[in-house]
């Protein structure tokens, strides 16, 4: 049975191909081949087959739910004067 094929165009920088295009020769496989199995993956997993992380290293769930305790923190949470009073009260003095 004979596949039909489609053309999918994309703009992007030109170093960040160049960079992708080396290290993908040196797997042995070009873009287009490269692209493919990223597509394949999407369809195994139903979903990103990669967790996406903010600059920080974190997944976007991870950094909102810390921006949430923070703001919660900033609420409810004590406030020392100085470090020896907060380590005074973490230790139980």
């Amino acid at each position: 049975m004979h596949k039909s094929k489609s053309t999918i165009q994309i703009r992007t920088d030109e170093k960040l191909k160049k960079q992708v295009q080396q290290i993908l020769e040196e797997l042995g496989l070009d873009l287009s081949s490269a692209i493919n199995l990223y597509l394949q993956q999407i369809i195994i997993s139903e979903g990103i087959p990669f967790q996406i992380r903010t600059r920080n290293g974190f997944t976007l769930q991870q950094e909102q739910k810390m921006l949430r305790e923070i703001e919660e923190a900033k609420k409810n949470g004590k406030r020392f004067d100085s470090v020896d009073e907060m380590f005074d009260d973490i230790i139980g003095k």
